[in-house]
């Protein structure tokens, strides 16, 4: 009885330190990016992204006229229900022998951890991806200055602080030995007040030559609240005060497991495209003359080509009929 109660005590404790690290994670993002909008919904709810403009009349109205409208257009963009996402993992008596119980259950914890908050970014980028505003620029620097700018002009009246995620390689290439200071959250490498950016996110995920950039307010969290409803009545998950995420720990005897299992319906997205700014990297293309041109300098038949072979005048011709005796003749005398 004793280890019953043991085993019982030990995976409640490795659940609250599941919740407690992917809180500690996820809330470190928060505050980093400064986000608000993090908002419960119930689970099947379906959430809109959208694009939008408005056309404003410009027509001078005289005293007593109707005034004419404005329009203004919104357009859906791909839509995303909230659904619950069921993960679990089981590590067998085979490794709790071998590493020890709560060393073995630690390991693939983290794993388990890491592969949840991958997919929560992967969300997000592909939201990004679909983003309407578009930027070309011939190198990363400039490509980057151009992409802020644009969010600055979508969301110019709401004094929008910037976020942009680039690809880990184009961004090392570009800082070269820079002596830039580096830091990690979310699995993400990121910098700090970068080019009038309020963090710029590196990611392997992000296409190399392709930069993603909105402002942090339009950025949304929605959630399924595991703390409340009728769920928490049936399971015995472990869950932080916002209930971002339920974990329990569990044996099955059967087949000489110890599960962890994880749920949560989390989905990170940008809410209006037009102020996803997608950017392109196009290097310039370089000129190249023509072979054959009539007067080109260096042209092999060009007539009056500075070095043509056979030109009648050419200055170095070898055929040509005022050519280089008369140098000889010059220095001569």
């Amino acid at each position: 009885m004793p280890e019953a109660n043991l085993t019982r005590e030990l995976g409640t404790a490795l659940s609250i330190d599941y919740v407690e690290q992917f809180g500690k994670r996820i809330n470190s993002l928060f505050e980093l990016l400064g986000l608000h909008r993090v908002l419960p919904v119930p689970a099947g709810t379906v959430i809109k992204t959208y694009t939008s403009s408005v056309t404003l009349d410009e027509t001078e109205i005289e005293p007593g006229e109707i005034i004419p409208l404005s329009e203004v257009k919104v357009e859906e963009g791909p839509t995303y229900e909230i659904a619950w996402d069921k993960k679990r993992k089981a590590v067998p008596a085979e490794d709790i022998q071998k590493y020890g119980f709560e060393r073995a259950i630690l390991r693939t914890d983290e794993k388990l951890l890491n592969s949840i908050q991958k997919g929560i970014r992967d969300g997000l980028l592909e939201n990004l991806a679909t983003g309407t505003g578009t930027q070309e620029g011939e190198n990363f620097k400039q490509l980057l200055a151009k992409n802020t700018a644009a969010v600055k002009v979508a969301f110019e009246e709401d004094d929008p602080e910037v976020i942009s995620f680039v690809n880990t390689f184009d961004a090392y290439d570009y800082l070269g030995d820079a002596d830039i200071t580096t830091q990690t959250l979310f699995g993400m490498t990121y910098i700090e007040n970068f080019m009038d950016n309020k963090v710029v996110f590196l990611s392997g995920d992000v296409p190399a030559g392709t930069i993603y950039s909105t402002a942090v307010d339009n950025l949304v969290i929605y959630y399924v609240d595991v703390a409340g409803g009728e769920i928490s009545k049936a399971f015995d998950f472990v869950t932080q005060e916002d209930g971002l995420i339920g974990v329990t720990h569990d044996i099955n005897k059967q087949r000489l497991t110890a599960e962890t299992i994880t749920l949560y319906g989390l989905v990170w997205l940008a809410e209006r495209l037009d102020g996803v700014i997608v950017g392109e990297i196009v290097e310039e293309e370089e000129e190249v003359g023509g072979d054959n041109g009539d007067n080109g300098d260096n042209g092999d038949n060009g007539d009056n080509g500075d070095n043509g072979d056979n030109g009648d005048n050419g200055d170095n011709g070898d055929n040509g009929d005022n050519g280089g005796e008369e140098e000889e003749e010059v220095d001569g005398a």
